[in-house]
């Protein structure tokens, strides 16, 4: 643990205001809810707590005792009452009766569902009888690093003992499962006056009859191993001291800026990655430090932490004193082909009969010395959350390692663990992937009408969507909103002039950090302008050339390095305008830069299809609602070139064309969804037309 605690100690969050007149079902929720609230105390989805409340028998109407047990896949910080699995203890007591020893634990987790209370759909996770055999009322499992970093050293037990005496137990690894519950109803029935138990290379236990208490105990015991910890190691150098000093914090998104792409194309064979960068100051300590490499391939001790991190991380190879990023860069391959080569080594020395197939054998985490840690997964959530897991396991290598040996899971259990049929069987529940899972996509103009449907669009359909505009407060705004629907780990937004070569490659620069890469870029950003042509000046003229003509093409160009360094791929969407293709008066500026872009994208679906980067055109018309164009003096101008007002233009557009229909944001959004999308894979140099039929923009 760090040598100052004064950030790290808990303080009690127990208000008796707050939990007056509660139920022991809602106690249970509102301990689990401030347990979790602090990653100090466990990390996300890990932790279990459970309280034994009497409840009325639905079918006889007698008072029965019900074990309320977090389910499983959830997060004790964010779990609702619907979150908790319920079971009979009287049922869940017979099951001894069927136990058939160690070697068939596995088989009691099919026995748990018979033993529901109340048709509860909620799925009990394996810990169940963790919770259950412990003869208490209320029971906290959490993973705290401070207490993680005594389970994993070399002398867990004895440092376990040294802190707490007799008021904590240790007990040796065991996978949690049906045995480790009778190994927890063993000990405590031997060590009645025990507040709880240190498993080793996983957690702690703590238990009370009654839930402040048990809260209470939590924290006691985490904040005697803070303190410990502290004392301990105030004057030990973590991990070793340091090798390296970190770049400047500029100079660390630069580089990770250009290897995440790079990792991102490596590393999406089988679906889209998406990436996440992490330079905060435990990771630096620690990607720095001389012991790093020896401790990164221990690998992480805690059940959890591994699930989530695999083996071990890939050190990239850098140095931080004379950093050579092309050379970096072009080491990444044989790196990463090595990391897999290994993995699948791994995997051959610890399968068993019937072990599932090898998974994905590519890392989860990247140590950069002097830069930060890079993660990639299926999406951002868990690219995120896969990194905060391995803080945690930074902060337990510190502690370990300052005072002892730190002791990383045993190779064969930690692949009994990755490899489990029951965590097989719960990956194989996941529902199926969203059409653009695992995608970036970057939508300039995006707090406009077109742009915010369009990336509402992506995001329905499990893409991250990156909002660019030139109006900071628009954009933040129009992406606040987006994440408030859809969470704010799948949404950012930048601010883009793209008239401007610098702006758009440090927006770029921002979307490579943000997300690791980029699949789809939509090319929305716009003006219109109405004039005759004795009345365009050239400044008129200019600026629909430079925003609608130039910036298409410094986006695009952007994007097609971008997408090469990946070599995955990628689909390109212009929306251009009906007018690119069907003159109209008193626009001449406008129609000229629409044709221009869409001349651009023929060019550069040439150009981008021996990368596999498609590149088609939208072409929308008359799309007032929504749109920040027809805010202005284009509305007006177009209203009086036609001779009527807004309401009227609305109309006269619909009438005119051979539909007889308004065309709408959301319109134009399922068009740049196509196009992006595996529906419209063999599609390149193609345009669409959203205009409700105009027989002037017909493309033949």
């Amino acid at each position: 643990m760090p040598n100052n605690n004064d950030d790290l100690r808990l303080t009690l969050q127990w208000e008796e205001a707050a939990a007056s007149g509660m139920t022991q079902s809602e106690l249970l929720l509102y301990r689990s809810n401030l347990l979790g609230s602090d990653k100090r105390i466990t990390n996300y989805g890990g932790g279990n707590t459970s309280a034994k409340v009497i409840e009325t028998d639905p079918l006889t109407g007698e008072a029965v005792e019900i074990l309320w047990v977090k389910g499983s896949g959830g997060d004790v910080g964010t779990i609702k009452m619907d979150g908790f699995a319920t079971l009979y203890m009287e049922k869940l007591h017979a099951l001894k009766g069927l136990y058939r020893g160690p070697e068939f634990e596995d088989e009691m987790v099919g026995y748990l569902p018979h033993c529901t209370f109340n048709l509860n759909p909620r799925a009990a996770s394996i810990d169940t009888p963790l919770h259950a055999y412990v003869p208490k009322k209320h029971v906290d499992h959490m993973h705290p690093d401070a207490v993680i970093a005594i389970a994993a050293t070399a002398d867990s037990r004895e440092i376990t003992r040294k802190i707490y005496g007799d008021e904590i137990g240790w007990l040796p690894w065991k996978r949690p499962g049906y045995e480790l519950g009778l190994w927890l109803e063993k000990f405590c029935l031997e060590n009645p006056d025990a507040k709880g138990v240190v498993l080793e290379s996983h957690g702690l236990f703590t238990w009370a009859d009654d839930a402040k208490t048990c809260y209470e105990t939590t924290v006691e015991m985490i904040n005697r191993a803070i303190d410990w910890f502290a004392k301990e190691t105030a004057a030990t150098p973590a991990f070793g001291g340091a090798r390296h000093q970190p770049l400047s914090a500029n100079e660390r998104k630069v580089v990770a800026g250009r290897l995440m792409p790079a990792i991102r194309g490596m590393v999406s064979g089988k679906q889209p990655m998406v990436g996440h960068f992490d330079d905060g100051e435990a990771v630096l300590d620690f990607v720095c430090a001389n012991q790093m490499p020896q401790l990164a391939a221990l690998g992480t001790s805690c059940p959890d932490h591994f699930l989530r991190t695999k083996i071990k991380p890939l050190i990239v190879d850098i140095d931080p004193a004379a950093p050579d990023l092309e050379a970096a860069l072009a080491g990444l391959e044989s790196s990463v082909s090595a990391y897999r080569e290994d993995y699948a080594a791994y995997y051959e020395r610890c399968k068993h009969d019937d072990s599932p197939a090898l998974r994905d054998p590519n890392a989860v985490v990247y140590l950069v010395p002097g830069v930060g840690m890079i993660t990639f997964a299926k999406d951002k959530a868990t690219a995120r959350i896969s990194g905060e897991f391995y803080v945690n396991a930074i902060n337990v290598m510190r502690g370990a390692s300052s005072v002892s040996t730190y002791c990383g899971l045993p190779e064969q259990e930690a692949f009994d663990i990755e490899y489990w049929l029951l965590e097989e069987a719960k990956l194989q529940r996941m529902p199926k992937p969203k059409s653009l899972a695992g995608k970036i996509a970057l939508v300039t103009g995006g707090a406009g009408g077109i742009g915010s449907a369009t990336a509402e669009r992506y995001l329905q359909e499990g893409a991250c969507v990156i909002l660019a505009d030139i109006d900071e407060g628009a954009v933040r705004a129009t992406a606040e909103q987006l994440a408030l629907r859809y969470s704010p780990d799948v949404v950012r937004s930048v601010v883009m002039d793209v008239t401007s070569e610098a702006a758009v490659e440090a927006a770029y620069g921002q979307v490579a950090l943000h997300y690791g890469g980029l699949d789809i870029l939509v090319s929305n950003a716009g003006i219109a302008s109405s004039a005759p042509i004795e009345d365009t000046t050239l400044d008129l003229w200019n600026r629909n050339m430079s925003i609608l003509s130039t910036g298409y093409f410094l986006v695009s160009r952007a994007a097609f390095r971008l997408m090469k360094a990946q070599t995955i791929g990628g689909s390109i969407v212009f929306i251009a305008s009906k007018n690119g293709l069907a003159a109209s008066p008193n626009a001449s500026a406008y129609c000229t830069a629409k044709a221009s872009e869409i001349h651009l994208a023929r060019c550069l679906a040439l150009e981008g299809a021996p990368d596999g980067i498609r590149v088609n055109v939208v072409n929308p018309d008359a799309v007032l609602r929504g749109s920040r164009i027809w805010e202005g003096e284009w509305l007006e101008q177009r209203a009086s070139t036609y001779g009527t007002d807004k309401d009227g233009l609305e109309d006269m557009y619909r009438q005119r064309s051979m539909l007889k229909r308004s065309v709408l944001p959301e319109d134009i959004a399922e068009a740049a969804y196509f196009f992006a999308s595996e529906i419209s894979a063999k599609s390149t140099g193609n345009i669409i037309n959203v205009d409700a039929g105009n027989k002037e923009a017909f493309t033949r």
